[in-house]
């Protein structure tokens, strides 16, 4: 019985045709041109891709389309192309490692790209928030019997503190205290943090002096 490839080799060399030239034609592989002449269809990438590669070749020498495709169903056998593709098709997966080495550096310079913001974030947030400021001492609205207060309480470091306008110092932890005279009556102690972009947070305690 004549096999697919030799009838398509045989009316090829009839029509003095090289699978070069055929390959140029019809823009099929050589190397599956061959493959099909030979009878190798597991060379071919899919078995939708055999018939289609083949019913052009066909079609490209004049060749009866129904009879020939028939032959080649008779001898196309599925199963052997379960899980095989020729070496030439191994290429995606090298594409595919490089796809995931991009999408990797992509996550990568979003990762570093968000650091970048945080860190610039904190570094300038001083030019849009006022500076935090805390005071856990006196509680407000307490009465007190002695003249001798003490202010204290965190803050941030490296602002500009001042307890009723006296200049506090502050430690590298934002740690503050202030011992101040005051005398009977109702005052008002103004603590105020001032950043050095001009922010300031300010917090009153309004505290009674009864005499001693």
């Amino acid at each position: 019985m004549v096999k697919l490839g030799d009838r398509l080799q045989q009316e090829r060399k009839k029509q003095g045709l090289s699978l070069d030239e055929i390959a140029h034609a019809t823009r099929i592989r050589k190397s599956f041109l061959e493959a099909i002449e030979k009878g190798e269809y597991k060379k071919l990438p899919s078995s939708a891709y055999a018939q289609g590669f083949i019913k052009n070749y066909i079609d490209f020498l004049g060749l009866p389309e129904k009879e020939l495709l028939a032959l080649f169903r008779r001898e196309f056998n599925e199963e052997e192309f379960l899980g095989v593709l020729p070496k030439s098709f191994t290429q995606p997966k090298e594409i595919s490692l490089q796809g995931v080495k991009i999408k990797r550096a992509g996550i990568i310079g979003v990762g570093l790209l968000l650091i970048l913001i945080i860190y610039i974030f904190f570094q300038y947030k001083s030019a849009f928030f006022s500076p935090s400021l805390t005071v856990t001492a006196p509680p407000e609205k307490t009465t007190i019997h002695t003249q001798e207060l003490t202010v204290k309480g965190t803050t941030e470091p490296n602002v500009s503190l001042t307890v009723n306008n006296i200049p506090v110092f502050v430690d590298t932890s934002g740690n503050y205290s202030k011992d101040i005279t005051v005398f009977p009556g109702n005052i008002t102690i103004v603590i105020k943090a001032t950043n050095s972009f001009g922010k300031i947070s300010t917090i009153e305690r309004h505290i009674t002096v009864q005499g001693s």
